[in-house]
């Protein structure tokens, strides 16, 4: 973080194109609560954080008082499903599961979602200004997530990064699937087989195409768009979130990723709490939730709002999602607030939905921090942002209030 007196140095050479936000608690979240402070930003950039001793008297520009509230980074879905599936209209805004074909890595989630979906203005009011999204749990690969803000009127101007991650499922979702349709995965044998298959043939695409690279005298491999999809996965600069709910499932993951040096993420998680240890050995980060829904399948019988807590106690580095539209996107701080419930430590479940988000989806650069140099997403609430009495004041994303 940079230090008070730069950040004033910087404020101070200001005029009125600064915003202020003024005399609230700040949760900066890359160092200390600051318990009465200030937050300026010019254009798309935060410039200044400190505390109210510290703003110069000259400083001027549009001012909004947060007196009585609290100023934090905006909130990140770090999993969710947000403008794939879209709200009361059904099959036509069912975009998110190409269950035709278990295996669809060549599947890119930035062509598939409608940035005028109601979910998005949700969001924003709910204080979610950045969400990873992507295609659902039908398919054993399922295709590729991207980071996006949550405001703009085509995807393209909305991207953060693409793609984010590749999305693979294990467990209940893909077996019901291919079940129905009599077709291989009917058991999660064959579904870790057919990723193993395919992340080994990705190797091997991977490796025809260095070769090749080194020897004018070898040829290229034919163009296959799977396994170009996922020769970034198995070189380990593409991350495999891989949806797991039982322990089963979570230890599959892990065993995959080992086999194949995969930048592991596990999704959801739910029994996550009875393998911390091979969690935490692994270094492998987990996105749990949503926690604000039934039990709707076997695999959930063990969901406890413990999960986080247990998780984190075991050195386990954690978000918090919504799996929107399993729960609204906007109870995504309700989420977090309910993790607290589950014994999880205030600041920490704050960090799940800003700067821990945003390391586990490496976005760190841009967002979940209120540090200078970063992007302007700034959330200001009434209270404290897990008070059930509170709310959600305003709403800067990119520097412009869309709240």
């Amino acid at each position: 973080m940079i230090s008070i007196k730069c950040q004033i140095e910087l404020l101070s050479k200001g005029g009125e194109w600064l915003m202020l936000i003024l005399n609230g608690v700040v949760h900066p979240m890359d160092g200390p609560v600051i318990p009465r402070g200030f937050v300026a930003f010019e254009g798309e950039k935060l410039t200044a954080v400190g505390p109210m001793e510290a703003l110069p008297a000259g400083a001027e520009g549009p001012v909004l008082d947060a007196e009585g509230g609290h100023i934090l980074p905006g909130f990140i879905d770090a999993h969710c499903h947000l403008g794939l599936f879209g709200d009361a209209l059904g099959f036509e805004a069912d975009d998110g599961n190409e269950s035709t074909d278990p295996c669809t890595p060549q599947l890119r989630a930035v062509d598939g979602v409608n940035p005028l979906d109601r979910g998005f203005r949700e969001a924003r009011e709910g204080g979610v200004t950045t969400v990873l999204t992507g295609p659902g749990s039908a398919n054993p690969i399922a295709g590729q997530f991207l980071a996006l803000k949550t405001d703009g009127r085509w995807v393209d101007e909305m991207v953060l990064k693409a793609p984010a991650a590749m999305k693979f499922a294990l467990g209940e979702n893909p077996k019901s699937v291919y079940n129905d349709r009599k077709e291989t995965p009917v058991t999660r044998m064959a579904t870790a087989a057919l990723i193993r298959e395919h992340l080994a043939k990705a190797q091997e695409y991977q490796d025809k195409q260095a070769k090749a690279d080194g020897d004018p005298d070898q040829d290229m491999p034919d163009y296959d768009a799977k396994l170009e999809a996922l020769v970034p996965v198995v070189a380990g600069e593409l991350p495999a979130h891989f949806h797991a709910h039982r322990a089963d499932d979570i230890a599959t993951a892990v065993r995959l990723s080992r086999e194949f040096g995969l930048k592991l993420v596990v999704v959801h998680g739910t029994e996550g709490y009875l393998v911390p240890e091979l969690l935490a050995e692994a270094g492998v980060p987990v996105i749990t939730g949503p926690c604000l829904t039934d039990r709707s399948k076997p695999e959930l019988v063990g969901q406890t709002l413990d999960n986080p807590a247990l998780l984190h106690r075991a050195g386990v580095k954690i978000a918090i999602c919504t799996d929107h539209p399993e729960t609204p996107i906007q109870y995504l701080p309700l989420c977090a607030a309910m993790a607290v419930r589950g014994g999880l430590d205030p600041e920490e479940a704050l960090a799940a939905i800003t700067s821990s988000a945003a390391e586990i989806a490496g976005l760190s650069k841009r967002v979940g921090t209120l540090t200078p140099g970063k992007d302007a997403d700034v959330v200001v609430t009434s209270g404290h942002p897990f008070d059930w009495n509170g709310s959600i004041r305003a709403v800067f994303l990119n520097g412009r209030r869309v709240k």
